[in-house]
């Protein structure tokens, strides 16, 4: 079965999602990036031996991650291009399929902004409560 690309107005809203998600993980707001995942969400990425399960264990692995980052005084900046979004189940829009390319942008402190790494992204979002939250999210950086 081909895959059959979401309405203009789903588009613009997942655009608006992942806008307020990328910048929630760039301001190391824990609980609304965490909270972008359902409560069995899943973040995996071949930058870590196994995924990520559960929102609890999201949270927990950010919260380590974003303090370590703020103690170094680490900018990073997510950079998402090229988004394609396609209905998962058909043409109901309670799940879609989506993939981008993610640029991650670091500086640090006294330096100039350098890329930190280059990612292919594809998730499965959930329409939750008139919203969208990611069921399972692969990232597969470009250098490993």
């Amino acid at each position: 079965m081909a895959p059959v690309p979401v309405s203009t107005e789903v588009y613009q809203d997942l655009q608006h999602f992942y806008a307020r998600q990328m910048q929630s993980s760039d301001d190391l707001d824990v609980p609304a990036w965490a909270g972008s995942f359902t409560e069995d969400g899943v973040f995996a990425t071949n930058a870590f031996p196994e995924p990520i399960r559960g929102r609890a264990a999201i949270a927990e692995h950010c919260d380590r991650a974003f303090a370590a980052q703020a103690k170094a005084r680490i900018v990073r900046r997510h950079v998402m291009t090229t988004l394609a979004a396609d209905y998962a189940t058909g043409r109901d829009g309670e799940r879609v399929h989506t993939r981008s390319y993610v640029m991650v942008l670091e500086t640090r402190p006294g330096e100039k902004p350098a890329i930190y790494c280059s990612t292919l992204c594809e998730d499965i979002l959930a329409r939750v409560d008139g919203g969208w939250q990611v069921v399972r999210r692969q990232v597969r950086r470009d250098d490993l």
